[in-house]
C-alpha cells in the first residue's frame, strides 16, 4: 500500500488558518497563535438635560432614540444615555449639568434655554446639542446660526416671533376677544422674552392682556383666581418646563370655565386644549441625533450650523370648541395641519 505523502507542519497550518480553522499569524518567517480577543465597539455616551420632569420610562425621547438607532446607533450596543430632570427646579440644573460632564459624556442634548445654559457653564468641551431651544441667539448661547462658535449647535426657533404669530391665531379664532389673559414663567429670560412680544402683538391686535407671571407651580392658583375675578376672553400659555408640568391644571380651567386657549405644541392640543401653533417636538429631536452623529464622526460644535425648524404646524380640537361653543371660521381650519375631532 502506498504511504500518503506527508505535508510538512508549516504547510498544514497554513491550509487550516486559510480555511478559518486555526487563528494563526506568520511574522518574521515564524508561525505564532493569534489571540482571539475581539475590540469590543465604541459606546457613545450621550447626557440628555432637561428642565422638564422625569417621563415614566426615564429614558430621552423616543424620536431622538429612534433616529439615532436608524444612524447605526443601537443601545446596549454602542450607544448609551445618562439622563437628568430638574423637574420644573431651573436652580438644580448647574448640579445636575455638572454630573453629566464629571461623568464624561460625549456630547449633552438639551432642552429649554436655561438647561443649554447650564451646560454652556459646565463645559467649554462636551459639545451641546440644542433639542428644544427658543432664540439662542438672542439669550447668547450662540454667536450666530451661520457660525454657532463654541461648543454648542443643534436646533433653535423663532420663539419671540412666534408668540406674536399665536396671538394673531388666538384672535382669528375668537374674533371678538378683546382681553387674553398670559400664563407665562416670570422666572426664564427666554420665557418673559416672549411675554414682551405678546404685549407688543396686543397693541396691534387692539386686545388688552391680563399678564400673569408665575414662578412655582402654587402660583398658578393666583393666577386662576385672577382669571376668575377678571375674566379673559381667551388665554394664551407660553410653554416652559413650569408650565408644561402644571398644563392639566391650566386646560381644566379653561374647560371648565369656557376659556378658549392657545399652546405652543400640539400634545396639549391633544390633551384638550383648544389649538396650538409651533415646531413638532420630534422633528427637532430627530434633528438633533443628526447632530450626534456627525459629532460622533468627528465634526467639530463650531463649525456645524444651526438649523431653525423646517415647518411649523397648526393644530386644532373641534371637540374642545364644540364644548366652548365657539364655531372656528372656515378659513383657519383649512390652514390647520390637524385638526382633532
Amino acid at each position: 500500500m502506498a504511504e500518503t505523502p506527508r505535508v510538512p507542519l508549516r504547510r498544514r497550518l497554513f491550509l487550516l488558518a486559510a480555511a478559518g480553522l486555526v487563528p494563526v499569524i506568520i511574522m518574521s518567517g515564524l508561525l505564532a497563535p493569534l489571540v482571539a480577543t475581539a475590540q469590543s465597539e465604541k459606546v457613545w455616551q450621550v447626557g440628555f438635560l432637561t428642565g422638564g420632569a422625569r417621563p415614566p420610562d426615564g429614558l430621552p425621547p423616543l424620536a431622538l432614540r429612534q433616529a439615532l438607532q436608524e444612524l447605526g446607533y443601537a443601545e446596549h450596543r454602542n450607544v448609551a444615555y445618562v439622563v437628568r430632570w430638574a423637574d420644573a427646579r431651573q436652580e438644580r440644573l448647574p448640579a445636575l449639568a455638572a454630573e453629566l460632564v464629571a461623568l464624561n459624556v460625549h456630547a449633552i442634548v438639551t432642552v429649554g434655554g436655561p438647561a443649554t445654559e447650564a451646560a454652556r457653564q459646565a463645559t467649554s468641551s462636551i459639545p451641546i446639542v440644542m433639542g428644544l431651544v427658543g432664540d439662542a441667539v438672542a439669550l447668547g448661547l450662540i454667536n450666530s446660526l451661520a457660525r454657532p462658535g463654541g461648543n454648542v449647535t443643534g436646533v433653535t426657533d423663532e420663539s419671540v416671533a412666534l408668540s406674536a404669530k399665536r396671538l394673531e391665531l388666538l384672535k382669528e379664532a375668537v374674533p371678538k376677544a378683546a382681553r387674553m389673559a398670559i400664563l407665562y414663567n416670570a422666572d426664564d429670560r427666554g420665557m418673559t422674552r416672549r411675554y414682551r412680544e405678546v404685549e407688543r402683538a396686543a397693541q396691534v391686535l387692539h386686545v388688552t392682556v391680563l399678564s400673569l407671571g408665575m414662578r412655582e407651580p402654587d402660583d398658578f392658583d393666583a393666577a386662576f383666581q385672577a382669571m376668575v375675578q377678571h375674566r379673559p376672553d381667551a388665554l394664551f400659555l407660553v410653554t416652559d418646563a413650569l408650565t408644561l408640568l402644571n398644563r392639566r391644571r391650566v386646560i381644566e380651567f379653561a374647560e371648565k370655565h369656557r376659556i378658549p386657549a392657545m399652546f405652543e405644541v400640539d400634545s396639549l392640543v391633544r390633551d384638550g386644549g383648544l389649538m396650538s401653533y409651533g415646531a413638532s417636538p420630534d422633528d427637532n429631536f430627530r434633528r438633533a441625533a443628526v447632530y450626534l452623529d456627525r459629532l460622533f464622526k468627528g465634526a467639530a460644535p463650531s463649525t456645524l450650523p444651526v438649523e431653525r425648524p423646517s415647518r411649523y404646524y397648526l393644530a386644532v380640537n373641534l371637540k374642545t370648541a364644540r364644548g366652548l361653543g365657539l364655531t372656528l371660521p372656515p378659513s383657519l381650519l383649512q390652514r390647520a395641519d390637524q385638526v382633532l375631532e
